[in-house]
């Protein structure tokens, strides 16, 4: 079966040769935003259409404020009685607003800081918003955002956590920069578990979130230790005079905090802060008040198992380092267990990876959800409710979105949205719609395969091959892609193909000769992408459509087929979600299984007629390098391995933890990878690094891609080590003297 599939792809391959020759524009001229020419093959069958809906009465996303995009959205609120507006932050430093009506179809700068935000790659930026209580009257809004000008502390980093005060100006039209007023400001002794949210809560006073302080595990033990105001949940009361502010306090201690009557933090004398409400949080990211109750609800990024729901009490002890979730974590020096506040929802590293803490509905249009508290994991894009959250707590998934979401909003009437990191932004409405798949439920009628023979594709669809392939067990690929007729393929400034709505890409794996599964990533008319995984049966006849994912022996290995949720896991929006087809990838002579000339793939695409605007000279144009061509370099092949397997979810605005950019066209020293502290654990070896040169035992990325357990990279869909990638990448930093 497997030398047929060779056959039958050199023919289409020769077809391709045949339409190069054919093309009338040779030349590789830059003809603008024209479609080429060419004999691409009609395809009307493998065409994505709308994405499965849920069943009726249960929620659904619906885009709203369609024309406005955001760069990075980490926040969007309301001020105190005031419908009309929203006001959005953007990670890099930026606040805009615009009018509450979804036709809307500008928005208002309103500030911009970037030139004082930090917000290089990882969880860094501008990170929150909180609109004072009486906006009306005094224009005060308070933003949380990390800065470079905090001396270089122990560790190597040189960041700290800000809280400041900006004043509208009198036209009411922008926040005056030159009008900050710092409030508090929190050294981090490490890059990433900043926290970062605020808000006020329902007695006026201002809250806020910060994680442990970073690197992995807690290494400090901050979360513990209160005499340091990192990994704990803060109140404060901004409400000062000017003769105050002048005098240098800037806010007050609530009288109710726990540690009210402290005199500061001190280690020395042993005192307490008094800015402590609650304690024991590695990463409290996004957190949210109860608009009925008061009460006060956060989602605490886990470390490398457990995602944790909490209901945040003054006084508690929410369990970090000494518990993941309920399971012990660094128990040394930790009290009894029934000192620490158990989550009221947790879930594992098998469902998602990183929780996005949501609101709790209180809205009129969805009346089943009235009291429930929603939360996401901003990895796979699950969206749940906690239903009779102060009750008996139970979960239940609603969605699964398709995005990568780091907020929700609420507006002033109890609606709750979504905030994607494609820059978009979605209302939660009610469904109305009964349950429908997308694609078949078998592949032979998906019209993405042959119905005579489904282990080849339908006739409109593309071959391709890659450079430097995903690493899957073992398991050789074959792949496909299909675009709608009058639908082309943009190529944009960083070399990645952004396929239009419609699209469908087909990849099928092979162990010897055996199908074992058929992907599909469909991009649906919503805008969304979505995985769709078939299993084959054992007479190999046809594949059918996996609800959810599942482990199955295949010979002498054991295969993992994802479910819609874990394809995205790897296929990133930082990514633009299809991670083969980019032009360093597709770059390369693909051979004639037959003997023929060999085929100059991008140039045949090209004059197919599948990209919105000719390509200009190939050869100029970037490539990877496969693992196994001795003819390059150790950084070469060791880089395009990095990029193909790691640089989906490492890179900026990515999914990975940490600062890591493991892209091929960045320079070694912009991948901060070199001498560079792990910030996710030290997995146990004393002065590792994430890449240490000249050893490679004690360069993380290494022994990363080596395990077989829980700590292994890329975490999901493999189970069997890479030898020959390993080797090449331990040569390459054993070669390495000092970093750049």
């Amino acid at each position: 079966m497997f030398a047929r599939m060779l056959i039958i792809n050199a023919i289409i391959l020769a077809c391709l040769l045949t339409a190069c020759s054919r093309h009338t524009n040779t030349s590789g001229t830059d003809t603008g935003n024209t479609p080429p020419a060419g004999d691409r093959p009609s395809n009307t069958l493998c065409v994505a259409g709308d994405r499965a809906a849920p069943a009726a009465g249960v929620v659904a996303l619906q885009q709203v404020f369609s024309a406005l995009s955001f760069a990075s959205p980490l926040a969007m609120v309301q001020a105190p009685q005031d419908d009309s507006r929203w006001y959005v932050i953007e990670q890099p430093g930026r606040v805009y607003v615009f009018d509450n009506i979804d036709s809307v179809a500008n928005r208002e700068l309103l500030l911009d800081i970037t030139e004082r935000v930090d917000s290089g790659p990882g969880e860094a930026g501008l990170l929150g918003i909180a609109v004072h209580p009486d906006f009306r009257n005094n224009g005060y809004i308070y933003l949380s955002y990390t800065s470079s000008d905090d001396p270089v502390s122990d560790s190597g980093a040189n960041l700290v956590s800000r809280i400041s005060r900006f004043t509208m100006n009198s036209a009411g039209t922008a926040l005056d920069s030159a009008s900050e007023q710092v409030v508090l400001s929190l050294s981090q002794p490490y890059g990433n578990h900043n926290g970062g949210n605020i808000a006020f809560g329902p007695d006026g006073y201002l809250y806020m979130g910060f994680g442990d302080g970073g690197s992995g595990g807690d290494p400090q033990n901050n979360a513990q230790n209160l005499d340091v105001l990192l990994g704990k949940m803060l109140r404060i009361d901004v409400d000062v005079s000017q003769a105050e502010i002048d005098s240098g306090i800037y806010y007050k201690i609530p009288a109710g905090n726990p540690f009210a009557g402290s005199s500061g933090c001190d280690a020395a004398s042993d005192n307490n802060c008094g800015e402590l409400f609650a304690w024991g949080l590695r990463n409290p990211w996004r957190w949210s008040f109860d608009r009925l109750t008061g009460a006060l609800w956060a989602g605490d990024v886990g470390q490398n198992n457990i995602e944790e729901v909490d209901l945040i009490e003054s006084g508690n002890n929410y369990g970090w380092r000494c518990y993941e979730g309920t399971s012990a974590y660094n128990p040394d020096q930790c009290a009894d267990a029934s000192v620490y506040t158990e989550p009221k929802a947790q879930y594992t590293h098998d469902v998602g990876y990183a929780v996005t803490g949501g609101f709790v509905y209180r809205g009129a249009a969805i009346p089943d959800l009235t009291g429930v508290y929603l939360y996401a994991d901003y990895s796979t894009g699950r969206l749940w409710a906690l239903n009779d959250p102060y009750g008996a707590a139970t979960v239940q998934e609603l969605l699964q979105t398709g995005l990568n979401i780091p907020s929700f909003a609420q507006g002033n009437d109890g609606e709750v949205y979504v905030l994607a990191m494609n820059g978009s932004i979605y209302q939660l409405v009610q469904a109305t719609a009964s349950s429908t798949a997308s694609f078949a439920a078998l592949l032979s009628e998906t019209g993405c395969a042959d119905s005579d023979d489904p282990t080849q594709p339908s006739s409109g669809m593309i071959p391709y091959q890659l450079n430097t392939p995903l690493w899957s067990d073992g398991a050789v690929k074959q792949r496909w892609l299909a675009l709608p007729d009058t639908a082309y393929i943009h190529i944009n400034a960083q070399r990645d193909w952004e396929f239009p709505v419609g699209s469908v890409l087909r990849k099928d794996f092979y162990l010897g000769d055996v199908i074992v599964e058929t992907r599909l990533l469909a991009h649906h008319s919503d805008g969304g992408w979505a995985g769709y995984s078939y299993e084959w049966n054992d007479a190999q006849t046809d594949a059918v459509l996996l609800t959810d994912g599942k482990t199955k022996t295949v010979g002498a290995q054991t295969w993992t087929y994802p479910s819609s949720a874990d394809c995205l896991l790897c296929h990133t929006t930082a990514a633009g979600r299809t991670l083969g087809p980019e032009t360093a990838q597709l770059n390369r002579l693909v051979s004639d299984p037959e003997g023929g000339v060999d085929l100059q793939q991008l140039a045949a695409l090209n004059a197919l007629g599948v990209f919105d605007a000719s390509l200009t000279d190939v050869t100029s144009l970037p490539a990877l390098t496969p693992i196994d061509d001795d003819s390059k370099t150790l950084e070469q092949r060791a880089r395009s391995y990095l990029h193909a397997n790691c640089s989906h979810c490492h890179r900026p605005g990515g999914t990975g933890r940490g600062g890591m950019d493991l892209r091929y066209s960045v320079s070694f020293e912009a991948m901060n990878v070199c001498n560079a502290l792990p910030e996710t654990g030290d997995l146990g070896i004393s002065g590792s690094h994430i890449v240490t040169p000249g050893d490679p035992d004690s360069s993380l990325i290494v022994v990363r891609m080596q395990d077989t357990g829980g700590n292994r990279m890329p975490p999901l869909g493999t189970a069997v080590v890479d030898a020959d990638a390993v080797q090449v990448i331990r040569q390459w930093i054993a070669s390495m003297a000092v970093c750049p």
